[in-house]
C-alpha cells in the first residue's frame, strides 16, 4: 500500500473519531466505549494523496473483548505499522501519558518509521498540555488537535503531507482500463462472512472469531482475481459486520455496526448473501435480501459452512436420515430458500465453504458473469412480444372492475434495469404479477439476478403529456407565425 498514514495508540485516546475528521465522513464507529474497532479501516483523504488506515485499540484486556480479539486487534496495528509510510501516535491530552503510551512509544521508535505524535481532546489553553512529558516520548514535536471539534485539523494535514513529501508519478500502464468489481457480504452474524472474505485475499487481514459480532465496521479492501480463460479481474471487498433485527440491538455500538452494513449496500456493484448450510433461511436472512432489493442491487446467494453438510453425511449423522444424499439436501435446501426468498427471483446460488475453499472460485466468477449481465440491452421488439404473450397466457387480475393492459413497453437504462411500461392504470399492477412479469423477463433474456425497475405510464399520465407536448407544438407555431409577421413588417 503506497503512502499510507497508520492511526494508533491505546483505546479510546479517539482514533476513530479523528480518522473520519481527516477522511470526512463517518467510516468508523465512534463510541466512548474503548475497543470499538478492531479490524484495520482504510480509505483515501479527500485530496487522494494518502490512504488513511484506522487500527484497533492497543492493550485491549478483559471486559468485553476476549482474549482472542485482543491479539487479533494487535496483529491488526502490527500490519499497519508494516504497512504504513507515516504513523499517527494518537495520546489523550486530558489523561496524559500513561504506561501504556509508553509501551506503545517504544514500539514505534523500533520500527523506525516516520511517527508523528497527536495530542487528541486538546479542547483548552496550550498552558494546560504537559509538552514536558510529551517530548519525553521522544517522537519530536507533538500537533495539539480536537478530533471533536476541529481544532488544529489542517495543521495535521499540512504536517502529514509535510512529511509524506510530494507524491509520486504515476505511470500511465499502472492504471486500469475498469474501475473495481464492488463486492459486498451480508448476512446474520457468526454466518462466516470475514471468513470468505480471508478466503478472497488469502489473508488474514480480516479478523475471524467464533464470536458472533466480531466484525463491527465496513472494512474495504481491493483485491485481484484470475479468471478462468486468465482474464485479471480486479475486486473491491467490502466486509459489513452481521445485520441484526432492530429489536434485538442491545447497545448503540450494535445500533451503528446495523446502520453501517446497511450503508455499504449502496456502494456495492454486487451484493453476496451469506446464509448458513445449517440453519436454512430464516426470518432474518429474509429481512437481510429485502434490504438489497430495496437498493436494487443484483445478489449472489451463499451457503456457506456446506463442509459441516457433507461431514454429517459422511458420519451417518442421524439429521440426515430423511435425505436421500447430499444431493437430495442441495436440492430441498434451494427450493425451501427461494420459497422465503421470493424476490430474489434467479438469483444464483453456490453452496461455499470458507473452511475447504469449496467452490470459492466459482463465487468470484459469478460476480463477474452477473456485473456483464448488468450492461445487456433488451430489444424493444422481442421485449413487447414477450409481455404480449404473458398477458394473454396468464392475464393479470381484474381490480376495480378493471385489468391491467401494457400498451407499449421499452428499455430506458441499466444499473438496475429500467423498463418503462406504457399502460391503462399504474395502480392497477398488483406486487405479485410485478414480480411474474420480472421474473420471466429475466428467464427470456438470460439476466437472471439482475434486479429490474419498472416504469410505470398510465393511460391518463401518457394523454397529459402528448397534450403537452401538442400545446407545445401549437404555441410554437403560433410564436413562429408572429414572428414571421413583423420580420414582414421590418422589410416593408
Amino acid at each position: 500500500m503506497s503512502r499510507a498514514v497508520a492511526v494508533v495508540g491505546r483505546p479510546n485516546v479517539g482514533k476513530s473519531r479523528l480518522f473520519n475528521r481527516l477522511v470526512k465522513r463517518r467510516v468508523s464507529i465512534v463510541h466512548d466505549q474503548p475497543g470499538i474497532t478492531r479490524d484495520v479501516v482504510s480509505a483515501e483523504v479527500a485530496t487522494g494523496e494518502y490512504t488513511l488506515l484506522d487500527t484497533g485499540g492497543l492493550g485491549l484486556v478483559g471486559g468485553e473483548s476476549t482474549a482472542e480479539l485482543t491479539a487479533a486487534s494487535e496483529k491488526q496495528v502490527d500490519f499497519a505499522i508494516a504497512a504504513a509510510d507515516l504513523i499517527l501516535f494518537v495520546i489523550d491530552g486530558i489523561e496524559g501519558i500513561t504506561a501504556l503510551d509508553d509501551k506503545i512509544a517504544r514500539m514505534l521508535r523500533k520500527s523506525k518509521k516516520d511517527v508523528l505524535l497527536v495530542i487528541n481532546k486538546a479542547d483548552f489553553d496550550d498552558d494546560r498540555v504537559d509538552l514536558a512529558e510529551a517530548y519525553r516520548l521522544g517522537l519530536g514535536e507533538p500537533v495539539r488537535v480536537s478530533a471533536e471539534h476541529g481544532r488544529g485539523e489542517k495543521t495535521l494535514r499540512e504536517t502529514i503531507l509535510e512529511n509524506l513529501g510530494p507524491a509520486p508519478l504515476v505511470e500511465e500502464d499502472t492504471k486500469t482500463a475498469e474501475d473495481p468489481l464492488c463486492v459486498c457480504f451480508i448476512g446474520r452474524p457468526n454466518v462466516g462472512k470475514s471468513s470468505l472474505g480471508n478466503r478472497l485475499l488469502r489473508d488474514d487481514r480480516l479478523i475471524v472469531s467464533n464470536t458472533p459480532g466480531t466484525t463491527r465496521d465496513a472494512v474495504e479492501l481491493p483485491f485481484r482475481f484470475k479468471t478462468r480463460h486468465g482474464r485479471q479481474v480486479d475486486f473491491r471487498l467490502i466486509d459489513t459486520a452481521g445485520i441484526k433485527a432492530q429489536t434485538k440491538l442491545a447497545s448503540p455500538v450494535e445500533y451503528f455496526s446495523r446502520l453501517r452494513s446497511l450503508d455499504a449496500i449502496p456502494r456495492a456493484d454486487i451484493i453476496y448473501m451469506v446464509v448458513d448450510a445449517l440453519d436454512g433461511i430464516t426470518q432474518q436472512d429474509k429481512a437481510i435480501a429485502g434490504e438489497a432489493v430495496k437498493e436494487n442491487k443484483p445478489i449472489v446467494i451463499l451457503v456457506n459452512k456446506w463442509d459441516l453438510v457433507l461431514e454429517a453425511f459422511r458420519d451417518g449423522d442421524p439429521s440426515t436420515e430423511i435425505y436421500k444424499n447430499e444431493r437430495d439436501y442441495r436440492e430441498k435446501y434451494e427450493k425451501a430458500l427461494f420459497q422465503r426468498l421470493f424476490f430474489t427471483p434467479g438469483s444464483p446460488v453456490i453452496f461455499v465453504s470458507a473452511e475447504t475453499n469449496h467452490e470459492i472460485d466459482r463465487m468470484l466468477n459469478a460476480a463477474v458473469k452477473l456485473n456483464r449481465r448488468l450492461d445487456a440491452k433488451i430489444p424493444t421488439p422481442k421485449l413487447n412480444a414477450l409481455l404480449t404473450r404473458l398477458l394473454q397466457q396468464t392475464p393479470p387480475p381484474i381490480i376495480g372492475g378493471r385489468r391491467f393492459k401494457i400498451f407499449y413497453a421499452t428499455q430506458t437504462g441499466n444499473r438496475p434495469f429500467r423498463i418503462r411500461l406504457f399502460c391503462n392504470r399504474e395502480e392497477k399492477l398488483p406486487e405479485n404479477y410485478r414480480r411474474f412479469l420480472e421474473a420471466n423477463i429475466l428467464k427470456e433474456f438470460e439476466l437472471e439476478g439482475c434486479p429490474i425497475v419498472f416504469q410505470l405510464v398510465g393511460k391518463e399520465r401518457h394523454k397529459e403529456r402528448a397534450g403537452e407536448r401538442s400545446r407545445g407544438s401549437r404555441r410554437r407555431a403560433r410564436e413562429g407565425s408572429a414572428a414571421e409577421s413583423n420580420f414582414e413588417t421590418l422589410e416593408d
